[in-house]
């Protein structure tokens, strides 16, 4: 049987929860010149793939039309997705060694100054040393392979006449690599996305998902908001990495432990005003709201 149809107020609040999802990725589809094709091939895919995923005992003669049922899709369609993947489940992704570096540079406090910024580094040597901090996060990837790929993503810099390494950015936001920035997209926002789904289905344990919203607001103001922004994420780098590391450490070391959980942890801000808005952006929400503060 499929599952029952939503009350109508909650129909409606689905309808437009999933057009508020699917503007930003129409306006990502059309700006990088995605036709609708591909994208409609890509969500058949996805309907077919967690439908099995709901599903996964069927017996083989009715799985398809379990499928069909589920997502409105013809059964010669279901068979074909099916044969083009075998099995639902998303590889999770992989970390990223340069992220990691830079992170560790980040929180790490034998790599910052007394004032909490990253200290410039000497390429080589003992730590603390740029070397010292590539192999600290991995021995996999030679410390020179990592230095040159953040400064392709000129995240850091090198002073060739000193033989220092400086980080330039506050964040870890690649610069020039589209394919790198489309990856953290995914990752980060399928994964946020996948916890507030959770939550609305009321799967356990739930996941933290929270958000603060004022409008109103003008430029001035919002000068005075970001820096703490970037002062709450950066403090919550330097708690989180090294127990992170920690952790990681204690349960690689644990023979008998399972280790089939990953964590991601993110903090975003948007601000935008309506006339500044793209034209393919859907209109703004209106604020149930009128206080001056959030």
């Amino acid at each position: 049987m499929s599952p029952p149809a939503p009350p109508p107020v909650e129909d409606q609040a689905l309808q437009q929860a999933l057009e508020r999802l699917l503007w930003p990725l129409a306006q990502l589809a059309v700006a990088r010149g995605v036709p609708y094709a591909v994208v409609d091939e890509t969500l058949r895919a996805a309907f077919v793939s967690m439908a099995h995923a709901a599903h996964p005992d069927l017996p083989e003669h009715r799985r398809a039309s379990r499928i069909s049922a589920a997502t409105g899709l013809h059964r010669r369609e279901v068979n074909r997705l099916l044969e083009q993947a075998d099995s639902p489940q998303r590889a999770a992704p992989a970390r990223s060694p340069a992220a990691t570096v830079f992170a560790h540079w980040r929180a790490d406090r034998r790599y910052r100054t007394r004032a909490g910024k990253p200290r410039p580094l000497p390429r080589t040597g003992p730590t603390p040393s740029f070397e010292s901090l590539a192999q600290e996060v991995t021995r996999d990837v030679h410390p020179r392979a990592l230095l040159e790929e953040l400064l392709r993503l000129k995240l850091a810099t090198l002073d060739a006449e000193r033989d220092v390494v400086r980080l330039t950015e506050d964040l870890f936001m690649p610069k020039g690599d589209a394919p790198k920035m489309l990856g953290y997209l995914g990752v980060n926002v399928g994964d946020h996305l996948q916890a507030a789904v959770d939550n609305v289905l009321g799967r356990q344990p739930t996941h933290f998902e929270q958000a603060i919203a004022a409008d109103g607001l003008s430029a001035a103001s919002l000068a005075q908001v970001k820096p703490l922004l970037l002062e709450h994420w950066r403090q919550l780098t330097e708690a989180m990495v090294p127990l992170l590391e920690q952790l990681i450490e204690a349960d690689t070391a644990a023979p008998d432990a399972a280790r089939p959980h990953r964590l991601r942890v993110g903090l975003y801000g948007f601000d935008t005003h309506p006339a500044q808005a793209p034209p393919d952006s859907p209109p703004p929400a209106r604020s149930r709201s009128r206080k001056k503060t959030p």
